[in-house]
């Protein structure tokens, strides 16, 4: 096979891989860091941790909504494109 000839199989995948990763990068330090700044407020104002923690995990879900759009993406690029 001539290495300048690809098979677009080939960059089919590489698309797919590629917006899994950089589409999980997103929401993973997202939600790393809103749990972060959650548990530092809920340590120094504990009178407000259900309303931080409702808050929180309204914004994970948000966030996870990006990671699952992602998922997807890649998905139709391996089985439809």
């Amino acid at each position: 096979m001539d290495p300048q000839v690809l098979a677009p199989e080939t960059f089919k995948l590489l698309g797919a891989g590629l917006a899994i990763g950089l589409g999980a990068i997103g929401p993973a330090i997202g939600i790393g860091l809103a749990a972060a700044k959650a548990f530092e407020a809920m340590g120094r104002n504990p009178e407000a941790a259900d309303n931080i923690r409702t808050n929180m995990i309204l914004a994970f879900a948000l966030a996870e909504a990006l990671g699952i759009f992602a998922f997807v993406v890649s998905i139709l690029l391996i089985f439809v494109v």
